[in-house]
């Protein structure tokens, strides 16, 4: 009876991941086969998303943009991005997530077709900054793609699941650097032109392979509550405090990575686009391992020490800055980025967990617990909707603080200053609310499971 219901319009009615028998027999390959073709689109919008940080690389000097302005490029997609994923989450449950996926896949051409067309010298900078603008669409994809996912799997295999889907997208940013650099190295720095014909044909595979593969789940079409009851819930904004330092960390740093090494060590666009890829990269194939270090440690505990190790890696890179010393600035940065794709399956780990934390208390004063569970999945999947829209936001932050920072001092350490006190925050808050408090373990306890 599923699979005629997954034929005939695409849409499941009945869907119960945490029991057991079903997961077995029917969920497991619907949900892997979602999975992935999720993780396909999701990687071709982060792409689109990120655009900018390889074409500002093109820009030379015919452009005439200075580095405060090239900032402003990258700037301008991360914002909305950010603003993209509120609307994209709610859009899975008024759509479905395999509609959505259809639709978002589609979108991307917008962008991709228009900066195709003005991507030449003597195009003025408010254009570019509408082209960048309107590339943030792909931000979006992120935030409907975590929502929809999540609500496929059981408890139990959600941080690898969500980790594996975040990183399989976040690589998107990675390869499209490589893509940059395989176009700078071939046809050299005046033929940005080709990176978007690269991913023309992607976006419509993408956007065929979800109409042909995915899923809708009835089981939380028209839920348009959950976001509403979600803002109520005092850890949604401590989630949110702590992905703006795990995700906003790696999208910004993945803008601004390159125009740093160009513009305080001097490197030239090819010499920063052969290093540039490595930190996105490093960080994106991190991320399903902090999801899984997450599911046997218990993500509070990863976050924690994921936190105390970008402060560490932080403060190298103010003395590798001062000592202008590019080969300690580039392994510290790598490292870094490595430690927020860590951050990043940790802090997405710890979402749910909260929900079936709460879910499984009521459960225990009597709640029904087919109900509690679905509540949970609800609850979870606007959260990380949320979170994921706020967390975009410390990406715009990091550009406009290293904008500012070179601007004021030609030099990024008074922006690494600044990111080593939020770091520092992140450490205290993590253990403050969710590693020293007594009522929160008792209740991690009682729900037999780690947050």
């Amino acid at each position: 009876m599923l699979e005629e219901d997954t034929v005939k319009g695409r849409w499941i009615e009945h869907w119960t991941p945490e029991d057991e028998t079903f997961w077995e027999t029917t969920g497991r390959r619907i949900a892997r086969r979602n999975l992935w073709f999720s993780v396909f689109a999701e990687h071709i919008g982060f792409s689109v998303w990120t655009l900018w940080s390889v074409v500002v690389l093109f820009m030379g000097p015919a452009y005439g943009f200075s580095a405060a302005d090239k900032f402003l490029l990258v700037s301008t997609p991360t914002l909305v991005g950010a603003l993209m994923r509120l609307p994209y989450s709610f859009a899975v449950a008024r759509f479905g997530g395999r509609n959505w996926t259809i639709f978002s896949a589609v979108l991307l051409l917008v962008p991709t077709v228009l900066t195709a067309i003005v991507l030449h010298p003597g195009t003025s900078l408010g254009t570019f900054v509408l082209m960048a603008a309107l590339g943030g669409v792909g931000g979006g994809n992120f935030a409907s793609s975590m929502t929809n996912i999540n609500t496929f799997y059981p408890e139990r295999l959600k941080g690898w699941a969500l980790g594996l889907n975040a990183g399989g997208g976040n690589l998107g940013v990675a390869v499209i650097q490589l893509v940059g650099l395989l176009v700078i190295g071939v046809a050299g720095a005046t033929a940005p032109r080709l990176v978007l014909f690269v991913y023309l044909p992607l976006i419509v595979v993408a956007a065929v392979c979800a109409a042909l593969f995915m899923d809708n789940l009835a089981t939380v079409r028209g839920d348009t509550k959950a976001m509403r009851e979600v803002v109520r819930y005092g850890h949604t904004w401590v989630m949110s405090l702590l992905y703006v330092g795990t995700f906003g960390s790696f999208i910004g740093y993945s803008f601004a990575f390159g125009l740093v090494l160009q513009n305080q060590f001097g490197r030239t666009p090819l010499q920063a686009a052969a290093v540039t890829f490595l930190g996105p990269l490093l960080g994106s194939l991190a991320r399903p391992l902090g999801g899984r270090l997450s599911d046997r440690l218990g993500g509070a505990r990863v976050t924690f020490a994921t936190f105390g190790g970008m402060a560490l890696a932080t403060v190298v890179l103010v003395l590798a800055s001062s000592a202008q010393s590019l080969v300690l600035f580039t392994v510290a940065f790598i490292v870094l980025f490595v430690l927020t794709g860590i951050g990043n399956g940790s802090t997405y780990k710890m979402i749910p967990a909260l929900f079936q934390v709460k879910a499984r208390a009521a459960i225990e004063l009597g709640g029904d617990e087919a109900a509690e569970l679905l509540k949970a999945r609800r609850l979870s999947g606007a959260l990380i909707g949320l979170a994921g829209a706020i967390g975009a936001l410390g990406g715009l932050f990091i550009n406009l603080a290293f904008r500012q920072s070179f601007a004021d001092a030609h030099s990024g350490i008074p922006a690494f200053v600044g990111f080593l006190v939020f770091y520092a925050v992140c450490v205290g808050v993590t253990w403050a609310v969710y590693l020293r408090k007594p009522a929160v373990q008792a209740q991690v306890a009682l729900a037999g499971g780690q947050l």
